[in-house]
């Protein structure tokens, strides 16, 4: 009996380190990829992170699900993430916010640097300045008259506390000289509602989210904030073209628990370039987010960089998560 335990436990030791051989020999992915996405199902992000999995899925011949873990700002899905097993088969896509947040927070539930493995930097989605159509609003320049005719008037929603949303907002009203209100809400959608009832004034938030309402004539769009026009939106200038050196993105990218494998990193990364370079290029661009494929350096060198500028909005607006 105990020399057939030792050879059952031989065997089972012998399948362990052939599956590891395997996946160290490319065998991953060996079965569902799980992508989590830790915000609400509808936006943006959400959109991306839908195209990107349905991509992914067929290159790799595996089925990949997005799964929506939204709350606590993002922190819930990202600390899910944190805590799932290196293996590849659980990613986090996330957007900026995942950088941004902890620096708001007392106390972070998560260190982006150590806690997370890169993968790719997937796609940057300039961000659309939408006005209440009823103003007398129609370009940054009249925004910035109007502005200082009605001083603490304006008010512009954030959709979550630094996103890039809220710091491109910050980064306006100090660019520009303006003052306005900063009113916070519980995601895009209850924000884009306000302010197309005239509840609320402005909101700045990616392409994407606004449009809809634009192409309704719901609200207006008077600017975008690329640092060149968008091909979307060819006839909306740049708020830089008005306030020189203004220049701010929402990005989005894929990550995995720390310690993941060189060689899932690297494969990741190589299937993430192959769809950005596909037809989902084209359609992402139509959408008015742009794709941004690169090596996993690239991504940690664009990371650090944005990390180092965003905590100066954050420090010099003094911002401070609800």
């Amino acid at each position: 009996m105990q020399r057939r335990h030792l050879l059952r436990a031989a065997a089972a030791a012998g399948l362990l380190a052939a599956s590891v051989a395997a996946t160290a020999q490319g065998g991953y992915p060996s079965k569902t990829i799980t992508m989590v996405v830790p915000f609400p199902p509808g936006g943006t992000l959400d959109v991306v992170a839908r195209q990107l999995a349905q991509k992914l899925g067929e290159q790799m011949g595996q089925t990949v699900v997005v799964d929506n873990r939204p709350g606590g700002a993002g922190t819930i899905g990202a600390v899910a993430v944190k805590n799932a097993p290196a293996d590849g088969h659980t990613l986090l896509f996330s957007a900026s916010t995942l950088t941004t947040t902890p620096m708001t927070l007392k106390s972070a539930p998560y260190d982006v640097v150590k806690d997370f493995a890169p993968v790719a930097l997937v796609a940057k989605a300039p961000l659309a300045v939408a006005i209440n159509k009823n103003l007398p609003i129609s370009d940054v320049k009249s925004l910035v008259s109007y502005a200082k005719a009605n001083p603490g008037k304006l008010s512009f929603a954030i959709g979550s506390t630094a996103s890039a949303g809220h710091l491109s907002t910050e980064l306006l009203r100090r660019a520009s000289g303006i003052e306005y209100l900063i009113v916070p809400y519980k995601g895009s959608a209850p924000a884009y509602q306000d302010l197309i009832g005239g509840q609320i004034d402005g909101f700045i938030d990616p392409i994407l989210g606004s449009s809809s309402y634009a192409k309704a004539g719901q609200l207006k769009v008077v600017a975008v904030t690329s640092k060149e026009r968008v091909p979307s939106l060819p006839n909306v200038p740049t708020v830089g073209e008005t306030v020189p050196g203004y220049e701010f993105y929402s990005w989005y990218g894929l990550w995995a628990p720390a310690k993941l494998p060189a060689d899932i990193a690297q494969k990741l990364n190589a299937e993430v370039n192959k769809a950005l370079n596909g037809e989902m290029r084209d359609k992402l661009q139509q959408q008015g987010v742009l794709v941004t494929p690169g090596s996993i350096n690239d991504f940690v060198s664009f990371q650090r960089d944005d990390m180092a500028r965003a905590a100066k909005i954050i420090a010099e607006g003094r911002i401070r998560a609800e």
